[in-house]
């Protein structure tokens, strides 16, 4: 149906780079079952985040191609397809839009946005199921403007759960090095609700043959230990109010949802 024809991976087409905690390993799950789309075995790879790489050898890419390799040095090939990868991280790392301009001003970028309310309780609840969060919620979303002073750190990565919601400093970033054409913002809730639409639509962005029937599974579950309290998502509620009128304005969305 797709073709024999077969080519190596020299460039990735796109990334998918966030947000992080909006249904990227969800989307991950649905990409690699596209017999057109290679993706590494690995979700995340971290390569355009990774300040060790690009203080060294910033233009080594052969660390990001072999990482479509198994088997030695034998390269995996695809079908007359396209090649991406999904680390959630790339938004909100500044440097990452540039790196990945640089890398391949043409690539495509496909983003998922989750109620940075809901997106900031559900980063809080990994970090506690990971034991790397001792404090309370509240309590941590304020001490989270000392815990991330230090700019690039591994505490501004861990413990950014109101920062990460700024969606619309990330974009503006983002379309800052690529034309909107080469962008696709899509709303979490959409792809949750109206899966397989969502689904269509992406695969359209990417040229790529739309799918039918691809079964679905739970993936990245990680149980919550209690629900948001209602004066935790006030308090948020507070903090991002103008910026969901902010991100209504920038992509023409209603996020009355967002504002609960």
């Amino acid at each position: 149906m797709f073709g024999s024809k077969r080519r190596e991976v020299e460039r990735l087409d796109f990334i998918v780079p966030g947000a992080q905690k909006s249904g990227t390993t969800a989307l991950h799950y649905f990409l690699k079952k596209h017999p057109q789309i290679a993706l590494p075995d690995r979700q995340e790879l971290h390569f355009f985040d990774d300040e060790e790489v690009f203080s060294r050898q910033p233009g080594d890419y052969e660390l990001l191609h072999g990482q479509f390799r198994k088997g030695g040095d034998r390269l995996l090939p695809i079908r007359l397809g396209l090649a991406g990868e999904v680390t959630p991280s790339y938004l909100y790392w500044k440097p990452a839009m540039e790196r990945i301009r640089n890398y391949n001003p043409r690539i495509k970028l496909v983003i998922l946005l989750r109620s940075p309310i809901d997106r900031a309780f559900a980063h809080w609840n990994m970090q506690r199921f990971k034991d790397r969060e001792p404090l309370d919620f509240l309590d941590a979303l304020k001490a989270e403007p000392r815990r991330i002073a230090q700019p690039l750190s591994i505490e501004s990565r861990r413990f950014s759960y109101v920062d990460r919601g700024f969606y619309s400093v990330q974009l503006e970033r983002v379309f800052k090095f690529f034309p909107r054409k080469q962008v696709k913002v899509m709303r979490f809730e959409d792809f949750r609700d109206r899966k397989q639409e969502t689904l269509d639509s992406i695969f359209d962005f990417l040229g790529v043959t739309r799918l039918r029937a691809i079964r679905d599974k739970d993936r990245n579950v990680v149980p919550y230990e209690r629900a948001m309290a209602h004066k935790e998502r006030k308090y948020l509620s507070e903090v991002f109010s103008s910026e969901i009128a902010k991100l209504e304005q920038m992509l023409g969305w209603d996020l009355s949802a967002w504002k609960l």
